[in-house]
């Protein structure tokens, strides 16, 4: 595992980029984004595949590898892909995305890192709610982004049993990694969705973090969360639900590119020290 302390990582360059952000109306850009990507047009077979070749996508892992197959781009974005391309490991815990490691290890302190010589708040990051912040002191978290050309559906990373859904409204600041290297407590300051689970290896987290052009955040069992904006927190406690998923079956969805940040309790198993900041993963790779 590599180590993230001493002196931000942070470039001019990467400050330039990030500062002009503070000023984009961020919720209006991605209300148009959301309904532009739900548009029904000839076009849209066009726009899937002059994105797949900016950003690189693999349209031979979808189950529909045609453009045309998609009626709108968010059909597109929020593909499903073959089954048999994503085995789920033995591991105890395993990836839920597609994406890179941003950051991994030890909540400390109540502490996250979230970038070499940047770290955050647990209790801000859940809402300022200290019995949820208790669960987690001491425990593990790991950080991993979804670029735009990356599968978008997210998985269990474990078994769990579905206690309660939390919505933290926020900014949209990108979460690119010159945002992340300069944005203090990026992550706790973005809107985002908690969602809470009660797992064989004690409390985890999954926590879904919005960001500019993240047009809508879904959930297998509540549907769309965002639009619409919102003021307050809001959570839904569903214990009496009986909403067990297991490991590497859907719980959810970005509609547009973002990131996923995994929290468990102290008793929890530890990541693997195969694991390294900025490693590719694929969704059902093992973590622990």
């Amino acid at each position: 595992m590599k180590r993230t302390t001493g002196i931000s990582s942070a470039s001019f360059m990467d400050y330039l980029k990030s500062g002009s952000l503070y000023c984009l109306p961020q919720h209006a850009i991605s209300r148009i984004i959301f309904k532009l990507t739900r548009i029904k047009s000839p076009l849209v077979p066009k726009a899937i595949s002059l994105f797949s070749r900016a950003f690189g996508v693999n349209l031979n892992e979808a189950i529909n590898p045609d453009p045309k197959s998609y009626s709108t781009f968010n059909k597109f974005f929020t593909r499903a892909i073959k089954s048999e391309l994503r085995p789920i490991a033995s591991a105890k815990i395993v990836s839920p995305v597609d994406g890179t490691i941003s950051q991994f290890g030890k909540i400390k302190n109540g502490e996250l890192v979230q970038a070499k010589g940047v770290t955050y708040s647990l209790d801000q990051l859940l809402g300022g709610n200290e019995k949820r912040t208790q669960k987690y002191l001491e425990g593990e978290f790991i950080t991993i982004y979804l670029s735009p050309k990356d599968y978008h559906r997210i998985h269990m990373p474990c078994t769990g049993n579905l206690l309660e859904q939390t919505h933290i409204p926020g900014r949209l600041f990108s979460v690119a990694k010159h945002t992340v290297n300069t944005i203090k407590g990026i992550f706790a300051r973005n809107e985002r969705v908690i969602a809470s689970f009660d797992t064989e290896y004690g409390s985890m987290a999954m926590i879904l973090v919005g960001a500019i052009n993240v047009a809508a955040i879904e959930t297998v069992w509540a549907g769309l969360i965002t639009p619409p904006k919102a003021e307050t927190i809001s959570s839904k406690n569903y214990k009496a639900a009986n909403i067990t998923l297991n490991k590497g079956e859907e719980m959810g969805r970005f509609n547009m590119g973002s990131t996923v940040i995994l929290l468990f309790s102290k008793d929890a198993p530890k990541f693997s020290t195969h694991l390294n900041i900025d490693q590719a993963v694929k969704m059902g790779e093992a973590l622990s």
